[in-house]
């Protein structure tokens, strides 16, 4: 940006944060929607390519566990080349992939390709954007500039998936995949007009930041996950979102409609209520968001995990439409409400320059409790003929969940903002 720039965003009213937080919730609301792909592309994916289930659900999962693998190596590259860098980075790989997936032949390509490049592209921003650019840019809602954020996401995903879905219909995957390459590369413009690293780029400070605050680093601690690993509260973080992964996207994500059809209800009906879930999810996180200015982060968490517990210790008991509806609103409501006050636990703890990395690592133990309960509860579903048993488990581990983040010492104000 100019000198003259700089000078007109200085004299605007308007928080140049508010608009870095657009593009990226633009750039987020994006690569979330490339991950539903895999689900809206499967049925004319088989028909066009002839290839199994099994086969194209191994593409999708190769994508899923990279995408959660790559959030501790977003966070050190966002320290190194900056948000703006690592989010054009992340659109162009993303359209690569989707661009080249289009002209697939062997299952080989689409594992490699549409699952594990894709989600190396996606990966980048999806996880650690949102605690990068609240931690830098805001001191005063940070909570609400996550829960914007990840809201972001959930938005991406209500978006695409019908979307996709028709596209796919209408015009084949193939052209479909092409079709979100070109979106990724639009949307690589604005990122590259408008987002910035830091504050100090057009001569502001963070919002909310004591007028004779030093300029925050942008490069992370030397060695800040030696000291992370050392630390009670980053295990604790890392645990209680293991059981939020595992609870959210790994049971109910994947599985949910098939325990509803066990239960007898039609797939569209299981399909309407992810879409009431979705939606409650939007508002639950934005409101999330909200609170954690507010409230201690702690006591968020353990609302919210036990919420969850009871809403999943209600799920084997829906027998209508009425329990499958309200079921989907309570749960909804805090799918991934947990984000907003576990950003602010890690920033709070280990300092707002490390919090990408770190974050990183607390979202990696996410995403793995969500495979491990994908496969889990498929095992036992096979196995005892029912997701009972599973649901369950899954219910009392969040509840426990809840009383465990209560463990976690949070840092006096002062001792909190020295860490930044």
């Amino acid at each position: 940006m100019t000198a003259e720039g700089n000078r007109a965003v200085r004299g605007s009213r308007l928080f140049y944060g508010w608009v870095v937080v657009a593009v990226s919730a633009v750039a987020v609301l994006v690569t979330a929607g490339v991950r539903v792909a895999p689900g809206a592309f499967l049925l004319d994916m088989k028909a066009d390519t002839g290839w199994s289930l099994g086969i194209l659900s191994l593409a999708a999962a190769v994508g899923l566990v990279v995408y959660g693998l790559t959030g501790p190596v977003s966070g050190a590259l966002i320290s190194r080349f900056g948000l703006r860098g690592v989010t054009v980075a992340s659109l162009v790989i993303t359209a690569v992939a989707m661009g080249a997936s289009s002209l697939v032949t062997e299952a080989w390509q689409l594992a490699l390709l549409f699952g594990l490049l894709s989600g190396v592209g996606t990966g980048l921003i999806a996880s650690v954007l949102a605690a990068a650019v609240a931690n830098r840019w805001f001191v005063r809602h940070r909570g609400l500039v996550v829960g914007i954020l990840s809201a972001s996401s959930s938005a991406g995903q209500l978006l695409f998936f019908p979307a996709l879905t028709l596209l796919a219909t209408l015009a084949g995957w193939r052209l479909a995949s092409i079709a979100i390459a070109g979106i990724c590369l639009v949307v690589a413009v604005p990122i590259l007009l408008w987002l910035r690293n830091t504050p100090e780029d057009v001569g502001l400070r963070p919002l909310g930041a004591a007028a004779d605050a030093a300029p925050q680093p942008t490069r992370a601690d030397p060695g800040i996950m030696r000291r992370a690993i050392r630390s009670g509260n980053f295990w604790l973080l890392a645990g209680t979102f293991f059981v939020c992964g595992a609870t959210s996207n790994g049971l109910v994500g994947q599985h949910f409609i098939a325990h509803a059809a066990d239960h007898g209800f039609a797939p569209v009906v299981a399909s309407g209520a992810l879409a009431i879930m979705g939606a409650f999810n939007f508002v639950g996180t934005l409101v999330s968001g909200w609170l954690t200015d507010r409230v201690d982060p702690r006591r968020l968490l353990l609302v919210y995990y036990v919420f969850r517990g009871l809403s999943l210790l209600y799920l084997p008991a829906i027998s209508n439409n009425l329990d499958i509806t309200a079921f989907a609103v309570l749960f909804g409501l805090d799918y991934i409400a947990t984000v907003p006050p576990t950003v602010a636990l890690a920033a709070d703890t280990f300092g707002r320059r490390n919090v990408g990395i770190v974050y990183g690592w607390i979202f990696a133990a996410h995403m793995i409790g969500a495979a491990v309960a994908a496969f889990g509860a498929g095992f036992m579903r096979d196995l005892i003929g029912d997701y009972g048993l599973s649901i369950v488990i899954a219910g009392w581990l969040a509840i426990a969940a809840g009383i465990v983040t209560m463990s976690i010492r949070r840092l006096p104000a002062a001792t909190a903002a020295a860490t930044t």
